[in-house]
Order: C-alpha cells, then structure tokens, then sequence
C-alpha cells in the first residue's frame, strides 16, 4: 500500500472511535436515558449505521484500488468519494434533527442527498479503475 492510502486508512480507523461514541448516544436514547423525538431517534439511527458501513465501504473500496494497482484519477475519486460520502451523509441525518421536538428534518436534510451523489460518483469512479487496471493488466 502506499504511503498517502496507508495514512488515509490510519486516519480512518482512528475516527470509527467517533462513530462507536454515537453508538453510545444510540444505547443511551435506547435505554431512555436520553430525550430524543421518535423523528431525532430514526434519524440518529439512520446517521450512526450510514457512518458505519459508509467507512467500511470505503476502507474496502481503498484496499481494493491499491490490491488491483488502480491508476489515477480512479484511484484517488473511488475511495475518497465513498469516505466523504461517510461524512456527508450522517451530517445530514444528525443535523436535520436538531433541537427540542422538531417534528420533521430541517434544510440539513439536504447533505444526505448530496452523499448520495459523491457515493455514487465514488462507486463509479472504484468500478471503470477497477474495470480498466484489469483490462491493463490482461493486455
């Protein structure tokens, strides 16, 4: 792996210790120790699992670029796509819900959509780099 993806996965793992600091917040809503609005509750749910398996994802999506020898630009849109999509989206999620009792998502709403777009863009990008170092590597 090279230095710049080994310190981009270093730095990565480092901040699944915030996403298990929300998984706490989660167990303390959970058991009632916190106030949260059944609105708050789903979407708090919905950022801490979109964290989760958006930094897995791309983890993952980093390992396979530099296993397959990915050239530029693929190598540095796939994965960077997909980890800041792990950022964009559950920003959105916890975000829109903010205050006492809202009772629907205010305009922060707008980052989940707006991580779905680099998602996509970055799971395209990962896919054609994937696709054409094999291609390279046939020939």
């Amino acid at each position: 792996m090279d230095p710049g993806a080994s310190l981009t996965a270093g730095i990565v793992v480092l901040t699944i210790v915030t996403i298990e600091t929300g998984g706490v917040l989660m167990l303390r809503i959970v058991r009632g120790q916190k106030r949260a609005n059944v609105l708050q509750s789903t979407f708090f749910r919905a950022g801490h699992a979109h964290a989760g398996v958006l930094v897995i994802l791309g983890l993952v999506m980093l390992l396979l670029s530099q296993a397959a020898g990915v050239g530029e630009p693929w190598a540095g849109v796939g994965p960077t796509g997909v980890l800041v999509s792990a950022i964009l989206m559950p920003a959105g999620f916890f975000l829109s819900v903010l205050g006492t009792d809202p009772q629907r998502p205010g305009r922060a709403i707008a980052l989940v959509w707006l991580g779905a777009g680099v998602l996509a863009v970055g799971l395209i990008a990962t896919g054609i780099g994937l696709i054409s170092a094999a291609a390279s590597a046939a020939a």
